[in-house]
C-alpha cells in the first residue's frame, strides 16, 4: 500500500487536530473537578478499568479514551510516513517524535493521578502537550512541502531573530501561565495541593511577560509592514497579533471576574492557538525553493 503526499498531509493535519483537542478536553477535566474521577491508572479505579458511574469519573474516562484517539492519530502519522510514495527522513523522524511524546505524556498523566494532581505534574503535562503541538505543526508544514526542495531564508536576519525571540517570549508566557494556574482555584479536585505562591504576584509576572511578548510582535509586525524580505511573514504575524490580543483580553477578563470556568477553558484553547500561530511565524521565515521562487517572482522577496 502506498499513499500520496496530499493524503499524508491530511493525516498530519488530523494528528495535529487531535493533539489540540486533547489539551482542551484535559482542561475540561480540571475545570469540572474531575481530575481524580479516576483515581488509578491505567484502570479507572481499583475495581474497574472503565467507570462512568459518576459525572466526574465519566468526564475523566472520556478524556482518557480520547487519548486512544490521539495515539491512533500519531501512529497513523508514523505508518503514513513509511507508506508515503516517497519516503522522507524528516517526516519519519517528526512522526516518531510525536509518538514518543504522546507515550511520555500518557505516563506523565499517570504520575499526575498517582501524586493526586500535584501542580508540578499538571504543569509538566501541559508543557509537554504544548511541545507536541509545536512538533505537530512542523509535521503539517513539512508534509505540505515538495520533496527534495531545500528551504531558504525569506526574511532578513534581524526579523528571523525577532521571530525566534517571539518563541522564547511565548514559552515564558505559557510557563508563567501554568504557575498562575498552579496557584489558582481550579486544581482539578477540591483537595489537590496548590503552589505556595501569591496568585496576584504570579498573575502580574504572567501579565508582564504577555506585554513584553506582544511588544516584540509589534516590532516584528512593523518590519513586515515596511516591505522588503520581512513582508513574507506579514500574514502569519497578523494572525499571531489577533490571537494574542484576544487571548490577553480573555486573560484579564477572567482575572477580574473571579476566573470563571468558561473563560479559563477559553484561555487554554487560546494558548493552544497562540502556540500554533507562533510556530507558523517561525516556519514562515524560510521557504522551499519553489515557494521562494514564486514569492520572488511576485516581488515579495528578493533573490539576494
Amino acid at each position: 500500500m502506498v499513499i500520496g503526499a496530499s493524503r499524508y498531509r491530511q493525516i498530519a493535519v488530523g494528528s495535529l487536530l487531535s493533539l489540540s483537542v486533547i489539551i482542551v478536553s484535559g482542561a475540561a477535566v480540571r475545570l469540572t473537578n474531575s481530575g481524580l474521577g479516576c483515581d488509578d491508572w491505567p484502570n479507572c479505579n481499583s475495581e474497574r478499568f472503565v467507570d462512568v458511574s459518576s459525572a466526574h469519573s465519566a468526564i475523566e474516562q472520556v478524556n482518557r479514551l480520547f487519548t486512544g484517539v490521539v495515539a491512533a492519530a500519531v501512529i497513523a502519522a508514523v505508518l503514513g510516513s513509511m507508506l508515503r510514495e516517497r519516503r522522507r527522513r524528516d517526516l519519519v523522524a517528526i512522526s516518531w517524535l510525536l509518538v514518543a511524546g504522546v507515550v511520555a505524556n500518557a505516563l506523565l498523566g499517570a504520575v499526575t493521578v498517582w501524586v493526586d494532581l500535584h501542580p508540578y505534574a499538571v504543569q509538566g503535562h501541559l508543557l509537554l502537550s504544548m511541545g507536541l503541538i509545536a512538533a505537530g505543526a512542523v509535521l503539517v508544514r513539512r508534509s505540505g512541502e515538495e520533496d527534495d526542495q531545500p528551504r531558504s531564508l525569506t526574511v532578513d536576519p534581524r526579523s528571523r531573530l525577532l521571530a525566534i525571540l517571539l518563541v522564547v517570549g511565548v514559552s515564558v508566557v505559557i510557563v508563567t501561565g501554568t504557575v498562575v494556574t498552579g496557584a489558582g482555584p481550579h486544581a482539578g479536585d477540591e483537595d489537590a495541593v496548590r503552589l505556595g505562591v501569591d496568585i496576584a504576584s504570579a498573575a502580574r509576572v504572567h501579565g508582564v511577560s504577555v506585554m513584553v511578548t506582544i511588544l516584540l510582535a509589534v516590532v516584528l509586525s512593523l518590519r513586515a509592514r515596511a516591505g522588503g524580505p520581512a513582508a513574507s511573514i506579514r500574514p502569519a504575524v497578523s494572525r499571531w497579533m489577533f490571537i494574542a490580543v484576544l487571548q490577553a483580553a480573555i486573560g484579564y477578563t477572567q482575572y477580574f471576574t473571579g476566573v470563571p470556568e468558561i473563560l479559563v477553558g477559553a484561555h487554554v484553547a487560546g494558548a493552544t492557538a497562540l502556540q500554533l500561530a507562533t510556530v507558523f511565524v517561525v516556519l514562515d521565515t524560510s521557504r522551499t525553493g519553489s515557494e521562494f521562487q514564486s514569492m520572488a517572482s511576485s516581488g515579495v522577496v528578493s533573490h539576494a
